[in-house]
């Protein structure tokens, strides 16, 4: 399936590209961006942003400028359907609600394109920025998932499992 390219009031969200690799990779690479993501690498990016046919990839784009990455899977059984999307953006967009407007383009999208009726995401717990761009969107915690990924030390931590629902997309 070809994908869209979606417009927010701030972002762009395209298709990504090859020639993404690189900056997205960066991007990855930076402390803050590191802290959540894990270490990546343009192997890494690749395979798991690039290749990996069961994630769908946007880059997002401010003003021509790669901000850094929004994606979504999908669970299309019809007793189960719904949609979950993770993001990463470069620490100097962090604050100025970019965030939040790529997270929102994307769910209009999921919403009333892919219709979906459900979408989830879930953060570390300790991710309070993230938690928070989330919450203004409209999602709402749904629990703690206790020891639910690792992170580049090997060390388990908790993630919030958050989700919303077509009517709550603010």
């Amino acid at each position: 399936m070809r994908q869209p390219i979606l417009h927010g009031t701030a972002t762009t969200l395209r298709p990504i590209f090859a020639s993404d690799v690189e900056p997205l990779a960066a991007i990855l690479i930076e402390p803050e961006v590191r802290r959540w993501w894990g270490l990546f690498d343009a192997g890494r990016v690749r395979a798991e942003l690039l290749a990996d046919q069961e994630v769908v990839v946007f880059v997002i784009e401010v003003d021509g400028e790669i901000a850094g990455s929004i994606q979504y899977a999908e669970e299309n059984a019809a007793d189960y359907r719904h949609a979950s999307m993770d993001v990463f953006l470069h620490p100097s967009w962090h604050g100025h609600g970019l965030g939040s407007d790529a997270v929102r383009t994307l769910a209009r999208y999921l919403f009333y394109d892919r219709r979906h009726h459900r979408l989830e995401i879930d953060p570390a717990v300790a991710n309070a920025k993230a938690i928070a761009c989330y919450k203004r969107v409209g999602f709402r915690e749904v629990g703690i998932m206790r020891q639910y990924e690792r992170d580049e030390h090997g060390e388990w931590h908790d993630c919030l499992l958050m989700d919303m629902l077509k009517h709550e997309l603010h």
